[in-house]
């Protein structure tokens, strides 16, 4: 009987489950780095008045500290701008040095060489950045019309980018597909396409300038125009041998369960596909309630490790105990830990093999007990009562606890 060899060594798998990103260039922003294969950074926006200095400071504190990495303000106005100099000067006093960005919009020249001064990175909007006036009796721009358009926005944004070079600041050249200029609208209708050349457009004026400390951001309130929007815009760089980071986000998401879905539907996405090196999640809601979506997102794709990961089968006749109760039990007492996955299992069909990569395992084997694993090996069988105690015991029995 003939017999085949035990190959030497595993074939090679057909599918790679390791998200392979994109690579960019770093730029520093404050003291974090977007881009250069740092790990994918958070950011939010504070919506409280930025020129009310105490409620600013605070807010920009409470975002920081659950995590966000990179806070943005927004600076309608010169008064704004000189604002932020005192809100920057506060925030060292009373709490640490946040890394900041400046939302400067309409004709915003003088208002963003203002903040240059005060913040790490500036965001403009190439749609509203020069003013193109609509005409109602317009049917096309000409070539000459384009290319003078363009010359005043090169003069308009020159300052800004030499300023920002001098200073070894960053700028986010952020197209929103609600806002994109008339004459792009023109020339390449309401189309991702339009959106891409706004942006590059940009681009070229800061290389020109030998200015490349510039993340790129595509949003749209639609999934679909938002992924073919950053997808395009990754294949023109990549034609252009262009490297800059991508900043991921769909605009105005909403609030709830859906504007979450929304927002990791196009941000989870791209990441996915290895594309994306900051994300805001954006939510008809206080900020503070962006950051855990942006981590949940992060840590489902292995991209960051910031809390514990639980595995849970969906329940079924088999479960020998409430497994949305039990899980609820362990995921108070051990949610402030982080970098662990704990799997609460109904049964032994379920258990070892759909848990194998768990660091720790709650399982029921038999009605009334429980039984705890470290890994794939099986510890101790202790009474249903005492399961989520026992759990504790055996992670601090491996110094891997900490208190709440």
């Amino acid at each position: 009987m003939q017999t085949l060899e035990t190959p030497k060594t595993s074939p090679k798998p057909e599918f790679d489950t390791t998200i392979h990103r994109r690579k960019t260039r770093p730029v520093k922003v404050g003291n974090i780095t977007i881009g250069g294969g740092y790990p994918v950074v958070v950011q939010s926006m504070i919506n409280e008045d930025t020129l009310d200095i105490e409620g600013s400071v605070a807010g920009i504190r409470r975002l920081h500290e659950i995590g966000c990495e990179i806070v943005r303000v927004t600076v309608p106005s010169m008064a704004h701008a000189k604002a932020l100099a005192t809100i920057k000067e506060k925030l060292a006093q009373v709490y640490q040095p946040v890394p900041l960005v400046a939302d400067v919009h309409h004709n915003g020249l003088k208002i963003a060489l203002e903040v240059a001064k005060h913040v790490d990175k500036v965001r403009i909007n190439p749609g509203l950045y020069v003013f193109e006036k609509p005409s109602a009796t317009r049917s096309e721009y000409t070539q000459s019309e384009f290319e003078e358009i363009g010359e005043k926005i090169r003069e308009t944004l020159e300052p800004l980018v030499i300023s920002l070079r001098d200073q070894g600041k960053a700028m986010r050249i952020g197209v929103n597909h609600g806002s994109l200029a008339e004459r792009m609208l023109f020339t390449y209708g309401d189309t991702p396409e339009g959106m891409v050349e706004s942006a590059l457009e940009f681009i070229r004026i800061c290389e020109s300038l030998d200015f490349r400390n510039i993340v790129i951001s595509l949003k749209a309130s639609r999934v679909p125009v938002m992924l073919a929007a950053y997808r395009l815009m990754v294949k023109r760089m990549d034609e252009l041998d262009m490297d800059y980071p991508l900043h991921l986000g769909v605009t105005e998401a909403g609030d709830g369960e859906y504007g979450r879905i929304k927002s990791t539907a196009g941000i989870g996405t791209l990441l996915a596909d290895g594309i994306g090196d900051t994300i805001r999640v954006s939510l008809t809601e206080a900020p503070e309630k962006e950051i855990p979506v942006c981590y949940s997102i992060l840590q489902a794709l292995g991209l960051r490790k910031t809390m514990v990961e639980y595995v849970a089968c969906p329940s079924c006749g088999r479960t020998l105990f409430n497994l949305e109760e039990v899980l609820h039990k362990v995921r108070e007492a051990t949610k402030h830990l982080t970098g662990l996955d704990i799997a609460v299992m109904g049964c032994i069909v379920n258990g070892p093999g759909e848990m194998a990569d768990a660091d720790y395992g709650y399982v029921g084997k038999q009605a009334g007990y429980i039984s705890l694993y470290r890994g794939r090996e099986e510890i101790k069988k202790v009474p249903e009562d005492q399961g989520v105690q026992q759990l504790i015991e055996l992670i601090k029995a491996d110094d891997r606890w900490v208190e709440p």
